[in-house]
């Protein structure tokens, strides 16, 4: 995720689009130097918040990268996550392909 964002900065920035991420992934990209509004951690609410915010009309796209052979310990709340993208009809990539897709639309 980090190097995707990366890679794709110039544009986020240039858009002025607001990153927000759980906890853990937002640690990793403020690492990286890049700026972003981190929620808790996936597994202590985090995917919640972003949920949230999702209902509240907050939300344009969403990226979520994962392990489709990995179990989460929080899988109930990325299966919340993406259920509500589908019922809010929010834009929805769990994968770099489909990030990419994403990334040439904005441009």
């Amino acid at each position: 995720m980090v190097a995707f964002v990366k890679d794709h900065v110039d544009l986020f920035q240039e858009k002025n689009i607001t990153l927000i991420a759980t906890g853990t992934t937002g640690s990793h990209l403020e690492n990286a130097g890049l700026n972003v509004e981190r929620m808790q951690s996936g597994p202590r609410g985090g995917d919640a918040q972003i949920a949230s915010r999702m209902v509240e009309g907050q939300v344009d796209m969403v990226i979520f990268f994962r392990d489709p052979l990995g179990k989460h310990p929080h899988e109930v709340d990325v299966n919340m996550l993406m259920r509500l993208c589908d019922v809010y009809n929010i834009p929805l990539a769990t994968n770099p392909a489909a990030a990419q897709l994403f990334i040439q639309t904005l441009r």
